[in-house]
């Protein structure tokens, strides 16, 4: 169904939650596969990934550094990510290009749309790191960004814990009603917590689709990008 997709990977996703250590190898090589599913099948991938196994925002206010700072610290911990899932693709024989939007000599390339463009048309795996190079922004703001710049079709966006777009939290009301097909204008008039709003609204100018989905299996990315109808659509 897809051809060129950004991969939407929360920090989570990468986390031992026995050990709590940042990194699970088991995590990590599952996601390797499942990214050579996609490219085996012609699919072109872009990952975005949170820092949330790393660095959140609570853990600077509550040790009094500054939200600025902060910020730079969760970037940061999006470059060590995307770097783990790049060293992974390499281990599997796929070839890929870590961007930054942070200079950041000798670990990886400064990003540039144009390059980006390049490197995915020749089917090389592109890891977008680093936010967008500003503080303010979150790795939602980042993902519809670069899917933006890149030209994709769809963001496919794994969520812990909930199998698509809700009315409200279902982990915390009972009468939350699943949608199943949403416009980001709608999910911005209604204040839906799917996404950051200044994601859906770059979004909402665009024709790329968005689907919201669990992420527990890790095959529903190569499931939606096929064409399987799980969890919420989210288009203008």
């Amino acid at each position: 169904m897809y051809k060129k997709v950004i991969l939407k990977l929360s920090g989570e996703a990468l986390q031992d939650e026995t050990t709590h250590l940042i990194l699970d190898a088991k995590k990590l090589d599952a996601i390797g596969l499942l990214i050579k599913k996609l490219v085996d099948n012609g699919i072109k991938v872009g990952i975005v990934t949170g820092a949330g196994n790393i660095f959140r925002g609570r853990i600077a206010s509550e040790a009094g550094i500054k939200v600025e700072d902060g910020d730079y610290m969760g970037m940061t911990g999006t470059i060590i990510n995307c770097k783990a899932i790049s060293s992974i693709l390499d281990k599997l024989g796929i070839k890929n290009m870590l961007f930054s939007a942070l200079e950041l000599e000798n670990v990886a390339k400064k990003y540039d749309p144009i390059e980006a463009n390049r490197f995915m048309d020749e089917g090389y795996v592109c890891l977008f790191a680093g936010g967008i190079g500003k503080p303010g922004y979150t790795t939602d703001t980042t993902a519809a960004t670069r899917a933006i710049e890149v030209k994709v079709d769809a963001i496919l966006f794994g969520k812990n814990g909930t199998d698509g777009v809700y009315t409200s939290d279902p982990n915390k009301d009972k009468d939350a009603k699943f949608i199943k097909s949403i416009t980001y204008s709608k999910v911005i008039d209604m204040g839906l917590k799917v996404m950051d709003t200044s994601a859906a609204i770059l979004l909402k100018e665009t024709t790329i689709t968005t689907r919201v989905f669990s992420m527990d299996n890790i095959e529903n990315f190569y499931n939606v990008a096929a064409g399987s109808d799980i969890g919420t659509t989210i288009e203008e």
